[in-house]
């Protein structure tokens, strides 16, 4: 797939998928959200309807201020699991943050054979470097978020932190399964489906464009996910669910998991300065 970033007179040609590419090029039937039946009860005491304290948490990060991110995007294709991995961290009141991410090493190849991927995540944009080939070390590939398909939902290989919090705004059906431990922290464990057009009605004006363009990029506006949340209303975990439209094959899925923690953590994420940023044309490597 060809995403064409238009800026001043030119235009940019950005491949974004590849032999072992990103999510895109990682397309999958064998992810699924089924688990064990739900239990639709209330924790005792909250008088907050589960799908309300869901639809919240992404104030709840805001409120935070910043936190340490994890991300993994998993496809399974011919019985085969395939993993994308990210670490950094996010800062919320800027709707920025800074992953390093770790492609899967190509068939064949001993480990090692990917550099990692260094991802800037800002409002409207997302900015790779050592992405593409062609593309010289130290030059940055710049994306228009909401010129993507899936409002780079999951394109880039992780999906951002705040734009995975603002799609529970449109929860729906969301069933309370049990407190449990995440990391030594205690959680509330809850499972449901987000409407993107609903959370694109809803979030903030700093994701609002990269949802309203996932509205048409997936088969289904319905996303089902699962959430984990603190006593604090912040989300520490997060499990998404996406099904491809525009013609990837039937039943296509990536499933996108983001896990939060040391909020309050400052990362300084400094914007690449325009004379870094690639212009040219970034070729598509060989399968």
């Amino acid at each position: 797939m060809v995403v064409q970033d238009r800026r001043g007179g030119g235009t940019v040609a950005v491949a974004m998928a590849c032999g072992t590419g990103l999510a895109v090029g990682l397309l999958t039937s064998g992810c699924s959200p089924d688990g064990a039946a739900a239990d639709d009860q209330e924790p005792a005491g909250r008088a907050a309807p589960a799908a309300a304290e869901v639809r919240d948490s992404a104030d709840a990060l805001v409120r935070a201020g910043s936190a340490a991110v994890r991300t993994s995007m998993e496809t399974v294709s011919g019985g085969t699991r395939v993993a994308i991995r990210g670490t950094g961290g996010y800062d919320f009141a800027t709707s920025t943050g800074r992953l390093r991410v770790v492609l899967p090493d190509p068939a064949g190849e001993p480990r090692g054979g990917h550099q990692p991927i260094t991802e800037i995540l800002a409002p409207g944009a997302l900015f790779m470097k050592n992405r593409g080939a062609g593309v010289p070390a130290d030059k940055w590939v710049r994306v228009a978020t909401a010129a993507l398909p899936d409002g780079n939902l999951v394109t880039g290989g992780a999906t951002d932190p705040l734009t995975a919090a603002e799609l529970l705004r449109g929860a729906r059906e969301v069933t309370y399964q049990g407190e449990e431990w995440l990391d030594g922290v205690r959680v509330r464990h809850y499972r449901g489906t987000a409407d993107i057009a609903a959370a694109a009605a809803e979030a903030s004006p700093r994701t609002a464009p990269a949802l309203v363009a996932a509205e048409d990029g997936f088969t289904t506006d319905e996303v089902p996910f699962e959430v984990y949340l603190d006593d604090a209303g912040r989300l520490r975990k997060v499990r998404q669910w996406f099904r491809f439209a525009n013609g990837a094959p039937q039943g296509a899925s990536v499933t996108s998991t983001t896990e939060l923690s040391r909020f309050g953590t400052k990362f300084a994420v400094q914007l690449p300065d325009e004379q870094d940023i690639y212009a040219g044309k970034i070729a598509s490597p060989t399968p």
